[in-house]
């Protein structure tokens, strides 16, 4: 399994939102620069993002792009599947006959399969919460309290 370009800054946009928003629409443009992303190349995202109803846009001076639900209630695997689709290292291999079918059958069954249903536990145990929440730890540690 490869995540593409596609899938990694749309996970990563997803949580810039997260992170700036509070409740919010925050223009694509912010998300692109604060990113290093093309906007362009966000719109694509975001168009699909909008479509499975992950995200709500608004038009207008105001408008933008936030969250369509809670960060603690999307999880990385919801994200990375609307945007790359089945999260399997391998499909199935049934085009085989003889003895390479039941090899094949015996190695999808213990090895691959066992990988992907631990390949999608994770995805689908983490959420947008969780990176917020590690974000901001590991900012708080830089954060310098001057006192005078």
């Amino acid at each position: 399994m490869n995540i593409s370009t596609k899938g990694r800054y749309g996970l990563r946009a997803m949580v810039d939102i997260a992170v700036h928003s509070l409740g919010d629409y925050i223009p694509l443009k912010i998300i692109a620069e604060r990113q290093a992303i093309s906007e362009n190349y966000l719109e694509q995202v975001f168009s699909v993002l909008r479509k499975a109803d992950l995200v709500k846009s608004a038009r207008g001076s105001q408008g933008g792009y936030t969250l369509s639900k809670e960060a603690s209630k999307i999880t990385v695997g919801e994200v990375l599947r609307v945007l790359e689709g089945d999260l399997s290292i391998t499909g199935d291999d049934d085009g085989a006959i003889g003895l390479d079918k039941t090899i094949k059958v015996c190695i999808n069954t213990i090895v691959w399969k066992e990988v992907n249903e631990q390949i999608n536990k994770v995805m689908d145990s983490v959420t947008l919460q969780d990176i917020v929440e590690k974000y901001r730890s590991i900012n708080a540690e830089y954060t310098l309290d001057f006192i005078i």
